[in-house]
């Protein structure tokens, strides 16, 4: 037996309206004025035209007044709950209070006390508490069993905001999938381009933009409208890559200026050799904690055959043959390091692929005609590394598309847009290949895998060689987009990513083993901090934080596939079809590992 348990004793008919006059009334204060002067990023002094913090909490009162009214079964609007129906409210009442208390907090802080606060502000804050406080009258999607001790108050809190899986949908033409696939594409690229688009002098907007983003996405997962998306994309998974990559495609012509053009490249650059890491880690379960190193062989070899003033070498290959070379030359240091390390496995591989990361620093730092031979220039490293010329575009100016303008940055963007795919369809391919499956039975047990007839050494070896060449044929890229290569940027450990704690830590947060979680994990790590630059002196100290909470409420990543959700939460049972009978004999039939 269950109990519909709620944690404010209200009439769910009066805990749903008030909840919706709550959410009406925030709504109306962000068209009023906030404070008295402009000081304050985003101009939050004008009636009638919302700006700033004002748009977030605007975006939250609508979204809980949408959800709020789906609780009344009003036609036409029951598909966005497929789910849960009260605790999405609860999430983005909880969100808008965020974003609506943080946007008055600020203003007084840094504007000198509340008297700074216009009634505005205090009739968004008055709305959205009145939603949170009655919202957390509306009963339980997930009512706890009756047959349980009684639960505390966070307990009852926690399950407040769960609840139960989306049924399965009905059918829809293959041309009606296909079109929500693209329009969630059209939010997301909205959403990202909205966030990077925040001035970073005005890191108040962007912590706002963070709270209600992340209580939106997570009232939408309970919703089940995420299941239902996740669900067509597996479907049309072609569908999906092709979309992905038409959303990636249209960022550049979205921006203004060079300066948030050359954070999606860097992000790219970024997320692909996470990417590449992710065959290592998330297929194959080896930990390296020098995969840097790889993207640095790569960068450094492009520099030195790409025509640049101090090169050593002093020779100037096309694009397409350096890229080519520091693939190569990236492979052939997977191999000689794979070689002899991989018979290691667990704790000891880890700390020998440190090893290689900070011998490839120091070395390439003597490298300079002093303690060593005069091929690296150094600390100094390389610069000066010649823009692209490609099919007669000159990388380095900016091309006018018809009313858009591309610039620099965006140039490079597009062509990294290109390697990334690549990369994508090399791990994707690999992911679903014999090889794939037999690094995937490696990373559960290395000997049961071995006792069925499985080359462990070899594959293990192929993983590494593969992650090795994907990190390199990226360092190509990087080495012109920076103009140039210096031993510090190849660190274990930095505040600038990319570095080999921050990419491990982008597939663990995006989710091991997975195409899409690398790209969401480096998106993070690499926009967050570039948004906050305020927080760079305790950078490290925070990504602990995020780290320890991560690994306490979401082990499995933000985008975790089925095996490591049931690994990490034992409660949960694999989706096994329901027998059926035989039309003939009335004989049970059950499918294969049911």
């Amino acid at each position: 037996m269950t109990t519909q348990n709620t944690l404010i004793p209200l009439p769910a008919p009066i805990a749903r309206l008030a909840t919706t006059a709550g959410a009406a009334i925030a709504l109306v204060g962000t068209f009023l004025p906030w404070t008295w002067t402009t000081e304050f990023p985003g101009d939050l002094t004008v009636t009638g035209y919302p700006g700033g913090l004002q748009i977030l909490t605007l975006t939250g009162a609508i979204l809980t007044l949408v959800f709020a009214l789906c609780g009344y079964g009003i036609r036409g609007m029951r598909w966005l709950t497929p789910g849960g129906t009260n605790s999405p409210v609860r999430l983005l009442a909880l969100g808008t209070l965020g974003t609506t208390g943080y946007a008055m907090g600020a203003i007084s802080y840094e504007l000198g006390g509340v008297v700074n606060l216009e009634p505005g502000a205090w009739v968004s804050g008055i709305g959205a508490l009145i939603a949170t406080i009655t919202a957390l009258g509306l009963p339980s999607d997930d009512p706890l069993p009756q047959d349980q001790p009684q639960p505390g108050t966070w307990q009852r809190f926690r399950n407040s905001l769960t609840a139960p899986a989306a049924g399965r949908a009905k059918t829809l033409p293959a041309w009606a999938e296909i079109l929500i696939i693209a329009g969630s594409f059209g939010v997301a690229l909205y959403v990202f381009t909205y966030g990077i688009d925040i001035p970073t002098e005005e890191s108040e907007q962007f912590i706002g933009f963070l709270i209600t983003a992340g209580f939106a996405f997570t009232a939408l997962t309970r919703a089940g409208l995420i299941s239902r998306i996740t669900a067509l994309t597996t479907k049309h998974r072609n569908v999906t890559l092709a979309a992905a990559l038409v959303a990636a495609f249209c960022f550049p012509f979205t921006q203004d200026t060079a300066e948030y053009a050359l954070i999606g490249a860097n992000i790219l650059i970024f997320a692909t050799v996470a990417l590449g890491l992710n065959v290592v880690v998330g297929l194959a379960g080896l930990l390296d904690l020098g995969y840097v190193a790889f993207l640095g062989v790569g960068a450094y070899t492009a520099a030195l055959v790409s025509g640049a003033p101090l090169s050593a070498i002093g020779v100037h290959f096309p694009f397409w043959a350096a890229v080519l070379t520091g693939a190569a030359v990236s492979l052939i240091f997977g191999v000689l390091i794979g070689a002899p390390t991989l018979r290691l496995r667990g704790d000891y591989l880890a700390i020998v692929t440190l090893g290689f990361g900070e011998i490839f620093r120091v070395t390439v730092n003597n490298l300079n005609g002093n303690s060593g031979p005069d091929l690296t220039n150094g600390s100094q490293g390389i610069p000066s590394i010649p823009d692209l010329n490609l099919f007669g575009i000159d990388f380095g100016l900016s091309h006018d598309i018809g009313p858009f303008t591309l610039s620099r940055p965006a140039n490079y963007y597009l062509l990294m847009l290109v390697v990334t795919a690549v990369v994508v369809l090399v791990f994707r391919r690999s992911g679903d290949s014999r090889i794939g499956r037999a690094w995937v039975a490696i990373r559960e047990d290395e000997t049961a895998a071995t006792a069925m007839g499985i080359n462990a050494f070899r594959l293990k070896l192929l993983a590494f060689a593969l992650g090795a060449t994907l990190a390199g044929l990226a360092g190509t890229v990087q080495a012109h987009v920076n103009y140039t290569v210096t031993p510090e940027q190849y660190q274990f450990a930095g505040s600038v990513p990319p570095n080999s704690a921050f990419l491990l830590a982008a597939v663990i947060l995006g989710g091991m083993g997975t195409l899409s979680g690398p790209f969401v994990g480096a998106a993070l790590l690499y926009l967050i901090p570039a948004k906050l630059q305020f927080m760079q002196d305790y950078q490290l100290f925070l990504f602990g934080i995020a780290l320890i909470l991560l690994m306490r409420f979401r082990p499995e990543g933000l985008i975790a596939d089925r095996r490591k959700q049931l690994e990490f939460h034992e409660n949960d049972t694999i989706d096994v079809p329901e027998p059926r009978q035989s039309e003939e004999t009335g004989a049970g039939i059950a499918k294969a590992g049911a």
